[in-house]
């Protein structure tokens, strides 16, 4: 590899090492994207770019404040269930980017990054928690402070006010958060029902909650307010 004349290695020579990289893997290990099903790549520089952090407000009616990274639509959506739902973890890497993208434009000072858990049967059925993973991957050092007290059903088929109802009293502290000020982490914002929960169980531990952020939200739900444009490297 060449490096520039004062013998930094450059962005452009480095992108360069990442598809030499990928082109010798794609031979060894077959793959596909994630987002539009292009051979050779986990993640295209299409799907790639879709991923480029666009921050978006949403306030829920309690008035929690959720940053949302992405429009869950599209290649974004596509990834995000592949992730979730198809064993995609080698997508991880590239939504965890986005991810601290979006914690570092919501969060200001000392906070704790509480990832919201996921229901002993969708562990089960993955094998692995996607929200912290993520938060692991992005290098956010989350603190497990929230569990699933409770079965809940599938939150797929239920409107609003069913989501609410199903999850209600479900997510419980492990232990006091007196003192401390936090940042919940989901996936996606839909109705807001999941995080409303999260919030109202780590306040009963006590802690002080700083506002939310989520990979994607649904435009159904929630239209958001736009932030003002952020620069943020490709990924």
């Amino acid at each position: 590899m060449r490096a520039d004349h004062a013998g930094r290695v450059t962005p452009q020579l480095l992108h360069l090492a990442r598809d030499a990289l990928l082109d010798a893997l794609a031979v060894i290990s077959p793959v596909e994207c994630a987002g539009c099903g292009e051979p050779d790549r986990s993640l295209c520089a299409a799907c790639r770019r879709q991923l480029v952090l666009r921050p978006t407000e949403s306030t829920l009616p309690g008035g929690l404040l959720v940053t949302s990274a992405l429009r869950y639509e599209g290649a974004v959506r596509r990834v995000i269930l592949a992730f979730k739902e198809s064993n995609r973890t080698d997508v991880a890497g590239a939504l965890a980017r986005t991810l601290e993208g979006v914690v570092r434009e919501a969060s200001a000072g000392p906070i704790d990054i509480v990832p919201v858990p996921t229901s002993r049967s969708a562990w089960r059925r993955r094998g692995y928690d996607p929200v912290a993973l993520i938060c692991d991957c992005a290098g956010l050092r989350p603190l497990r402070a929230l569990v699933q007290t409770r079965s809940t059903r599938s939150q797929k088929t239920l409107g609003a006010t069913e989501r609410a109802s199903n999850l209600a009293g479900s997510m419980a502290a492990r232990r006091r958060l007196t003192g401390r000020k936090i940042l919940l982490v989901d996936d996606v914002l839909t109705t807001g029902a999941t995080l409303a929960e999260a919030e109202r169980a780590a306040r009963q531990a006590g802690a002080e909650i700083a506002g939310a952020v989520t990979l994607a939200f649904t435009p159904r739900y929630y239209g958001g307010e736009r932030k003002s444009p952020v620069t943020s490297d490709e990924h």
